[in-house]
């Protein structure tokens, strides 16, 4: 076994371009998401197109920009790269693990993508190290294939809801939770992204739009009572409203589905209806008052991770 860093892999193979990798896992649900960004699209579309070809750990994949994300199980999966041979190229993720505070993804590449997993990876911020099982994977290029174990730091993924921090004269929702999350320095704490969810706009009682902010983070475990009490803080101290709804949701995925998703888009619902829904998906409420506001926060956390419908009507898509 060969271990390199970060900064070995660099020395051994050139600077290269990957800019982030990290790993959140959910434990209950068997469920993973591995982040990764690159300095340019095509590699990315290309990767992802070839890991879910390949099947393995993978269950799916999403890109916007130059990041993807792979949705992925917990355990070791064989993997087939299809019509790809040595002349071709191919790439697999073909475990994840779980060891104390880190995680263990293992990969395989054949050709131009070895050189992907096995000296653009391991030179990523966030890599603890690398692992190659024999001198012959740091080997990259050509027709070979190389294999790597890649060890980060374990994440959770949070998501937290926020709505009603404003008035029909002043504030605005997004902006309060954008300056939230800028405002976030706790080390072990990734701010991943922000959604604008829209809601149900026939609700009478409403500023103009009727809409929620979700800030996804990825987290330590250790760090996660830090990050909630520090976006409730800030959130009701700078809030304009006296009905603000603040809920967050840990883990990647819900345990099942529920009428709730269409009923914040569609309905006019109660705080208690809200809270009951909240509830059955296992998110929890934060904020100190307990009113209107925590409908809109849990609509916000429903919608968070569910792509950019989110931002639309009920049944609106691109």
């Amino acid at each position: 076994m060969i271990t390199l860093t970060p900064d070995d892999a660099k020395k051994r193979f050139g600077p290269l371009f990957s800019q982030k990798f990290l790993v959140m896992v959910d434990e209950q649900s068997g469920r993973a998401e591995i982040l990764e960004q690159c300095r340019a699209r095509g590699p990315i579309e290309w990767d992802a197109m070839n890991r879910r070809r390949a099947g393995g750990a993978v269950a799916g994949c999403s890109v916007e920009g130059t990041t993807m994300v792979i949705d992925a199980k917990l355990g070791t999966y064989p993997v087939n790269f299809g019509p790809a041979a040595g002349d071709i190229g191919g790439q697999a993720l073909e475990a994840v693990e779980v060891s104390g505070d880190e995680v263990i993804t293992t990969w395989a590449g054949i050709a131009g993508a070895g050189v992907g997993v096995a000296a653009c990876l391991p030179q990523a911020p966030g890599v603890i190290r690398a692992e190659y099982p024999t001198e012959d994977d740091l080997k990259i290029g050509g027709a070979r294939t190389n294999r790597v174990r890649i060890i980060s730091p374990r994440y959770e993924k949070i998501c937290i809801g926020i709505d009603d921090t404003d008035t029909k004269a002043e504030g605005a929702t997004w902006v309060m939770a954008l300056k939230c999350a800028g405002a976030c320095s706790i080390p072990g704490v990734e701010f991943l992204n922000m959604r604008l969810v829209q809601l149900n706009p026939a609700v009478p009682q409403k500023t103009t739009n009727c809409v929620g902010s979700a800030l996804n983070f990825a987290v330590t475990p250790g760090k996660v009572p830090e990050l909630l009490d520090f976006v409730r803080t800030f959130v009701e101290k700078n809030t304009f409203s006296k009905d603000t709804g603040i809920a967050y949701h840990r883990g990647i995925g819900f345990p099942h589905d529920s009428p709730a998703f269409a009923a914040v888009k569609t309905e006019i619902l109660t705080v208690e209806k809200a809270e009951a829904a909240a509830k059955d998906l296992g998110i929890t409420y934060i904020d100190t008052n307990g009113r209107k506001g925590r409908i809109g926060a849990l609509g916000a956390v429903l919608w968070g991770n569910r792509g950019i419908e989110a931002a639309g009507l009920y049944g609106e898509h691109l």
